[in-house]
């Protein structure tokens, strides 16, 4: 039921949407290019000339200009005309429809929603601006202004999918006013009132549509921050201060009640955390003095920047000694900045500018992606030979459910949380489930998400309980699944005990649902590399099936029936109960690397059908690899 408060709140959006449609305004807008507040891009591109990231950079806008796009594991050349309301997987292609009628969560009728916003959000052109910048080739500039100008005769203000979702619409403001800081003094004087009108019209539809009752999460957090940026950055448009101020308000709102005290997101979704760090930092970013030492209005509080730094200090956490970024939760493949290259490597871009907002020592070649562009060359002044600190530290994020074991290069994080708040529409059936590297390597992973709506099928299977290295009861989830972005009946979580010292590290984890209670004891000998797991699980009367799943992330080879080699770093043993399934792909052996992509990957089921209470036991050896008997 919505109260009086909501239905007025929507009333005033469907009536300030409404003016839009049939009255857009039209004010005289004027700005200057490079925008104060961002760096030189000059300046800029003369420390990135000559790295590894311009070469990268290049290549990638070269594909651009020849409109070669590589978008949520679909490679598409849609030659001189780009079909913007086109799922280019499907074919299917939607009209011009006022925006609230385009049914864009219905797969069968609209395409893929994802991929259609993905390339809508317009991001490959700040590439192209990049480039311009760092070489001046042309093609780039006339391939900007004509995907613009294209994209603006497909695309009438409130009209079609892609105004149907205000954060995607906040999104493809954010790349625009990029666009217009890199190469804004380059554009024809006609264009470029044509632009910045269309600029403000995308402002206009964010303040009408907010996601303040529709998604308080991560939605609001991108509207508010790309309001803000409208506002901080293009002073001279009408609403600007309103928009700054209302919105710099709501982003620091949003801090406090999205993240949590130890550091975490309320999400639930180690890639979710990556996505809203990047948006509060950039608000931050845009929120410090200004080119020339100005000061702007609004600055971030110090509450906001021991925020922004617990968040910097989850992540690094979760990446661990590897760096790398394990995909707990949902992953939609979204990204502030510079979408492009490996999901799992996105958080070392992030935590460099964490690290130079903070002033501590980074990593050279994980500034390039973003820091320089955010902040200008002041950021190579951090700069370390040495980095930050590899060996990774054992904690406890009680927030988030979170322990990480670490011993030397070997890390272990174990979900012991619940699922988010609300209907848990980014959470994963993975309570109690855990994931193992060993330096680099993967020994035991989350397969991932690979999708969210144009596979309900492979939706369920890939945040279900048999997708993740835990139980799964008579077929159950942990919760009952309520459509593709909704859980019911989700179960009680409850941590136990947590201990770490220098020679082991122990966490315990309760998890009840159906009746059933999964109890989880899990321990890391740091002496030897050893990693023991114990579940207890007691419940109904009567015969039940049990199945533990484990997900090497590696090659993986049977040595015996209860013994499997995972790559060349660990030795997995299962204990004797129960019977043993071993394979490739088929019913559970799968991963996704990034949204749409889907490989084949090895998956072991343990199976044991009889009455309750039971245990299960496993171990885990990492390298040197010593395969044990399983007593």
């Amino acid at each position: 039921m919505r109260s009086r408060r909501e239905i007025a709140f929507r009333l005033r959006q469907e009536l300030a949407n409404l003016r839009l449609l049939l009255a857009p305004p039209r004010p005289m807008l004027e700005a200057q290019a490079p925008l104060c507040g961002l760096p030189d891009p000059e300046e800029v591109a003369r420390v990135v000339r000559g790295t590894p990231a311009a070469e990268r950079l290049e290549r990638l806008a070269d594909r651009i200009v020849e409109r070669r796009f590589s978008l949520l594991g679909l490679e598409f050349e849609p030659g001189s005309r780009i079909a913007w309301r086109r799922d280019y997987r499907s074919g299917i292609e939607t009209g011009t429809s006022y925006f609230r009628l385009v049914p864009y969560l219905d797969a069968g009728r609209v395409g893929d929603h994802k991929l259609i916003w993905e390339l809508n959000r317009h991001q490959h052109l700040v590439v192209l601006a990049q480039a311009f910048v760092c070489w001046g080739r042309e093609e780039y500039l006339r391939e900007i202004f004509a995907e613009l100008e294209s994209w603006w005769e497909e695309n009438p203000l409130q009209r079609g999918i892609n105004w149907a979702s205000a954060l995607e619409v906040a999104f493809r403001a954010l790349s625009w006013i990029w666009v217009f800081h890199l190469v804004g003094h380059r554009m024809p004087d006609d264009f470029r009132r044509r632009f910045l009108l269309w600029l403000y019209w995308h402002g206009c539809h964010l303040e009408a549509n907010l996601s303040i009752y529709f998604s308080p999460n991560t939605h609001l957090l991108g509207e508010a921050v790309a309001l803000h940026a409208l506002g901080r950055l293009l002073a001279r448009f009408p609403e600007a201060a309103r928009w700054e101020h209302s919105s710099g308000a709501s982003v620091e709102a949003e801090i406090g009640r999205q993240v949590r005290d130890d550091g975490s997101h309320f999400e639930q979704s180690s890639y979710y955390h990556l996505y809203a760090l990047d948006m509060f930092l950039l608000h931050a970013v845009l929120g410090s003095p200004g080119a020339g030492g100005q000061a702007p209005p609004q600055r971030p509080g110090a509450g906001y920047l021991q925020k922004l730094e617990r968040m910097a200090g989850y992540l690094a956490a979760l990446m661990g000694p590897g760096r790398s970024l394990p995909f707990l939760g949902d992953d939609d493949g979204g990204r502030v900045f510079h979408p492009y290259g490996d999901p799992s490597q996105f958080g070392r871009a992030t935590l460099a500018t964490c690290a130079v907002v903070a002033g501590a020592p980074c990593r050279r070649e994980d500034v390039f992606d973003q820091a320089l562009w955010w902040i200008g060359p002041a950021a190579l002044e951090r700069v370390s030979d040495a980095g930050p600190e590899d060996t990774p530290a054992s904690r406890w994020f009680p927030g988030a459910g979170v322990a990480v074991l670490a011993g030397g290069q070997t890390q272990v994080i174990v979900d012991a949380g619940g699922f988010g708040p609300g209907s848990g529409g980014h959470s994963h059936s993975d309570t109690l489930s855990l994931v193992a590297r060993h330096g680099e390597r993967e020994v035991l992973i989350d397969p991932g998400t690979y999708t969210y709506v144009a596979e309900p099928d492979w939706r369920a299977w890939f945040r279900g309980a048999a997708a993740h290295n835990t139980l799964r009861i008579d077929g159950r989830d942990q919760g009952a699944p309520a459509g593709p972005f909704r859980w019911t009946h989700p179960p009680r979580v409850a941590a136990g005990e947590w201990r770490s010292d220098a020679r082991r590290d122990l966490i315990e984890g309760r998890c009840e649902f159906a009746r059933f209670v999964h109890r989880r004891r899990v321990w890391l000998r740091k002496s030897d590399s050893l990693l023991l797991i114990l579940d207890e699980l007691s419940g109904p009367e009567g015969e039940h099936l049990v199945e533990q799943f484990w997900h090497p992330g590696e090659p993986c080879v049977m040595l015996s029936p209860r013994r499997f080699r995972i790559g060349d770093c660990a030795c997995l043993v299962v204990g004797p109960l129960g019977a043993l399934e071993f394979g490739f792909g088929g019913q559970h052996g799968w991963r996704s690397p990034m949204p749409g992509v889907k490989l084949e990957a090895p998956a072991i089921v343990v199976r044991w059908r009889g009455r309750l209470p039971v245990r299960f036991r496993a171990a885990v050896r990492f390298a040197p690899v010593e395969c044990y008997d399983s007593s």
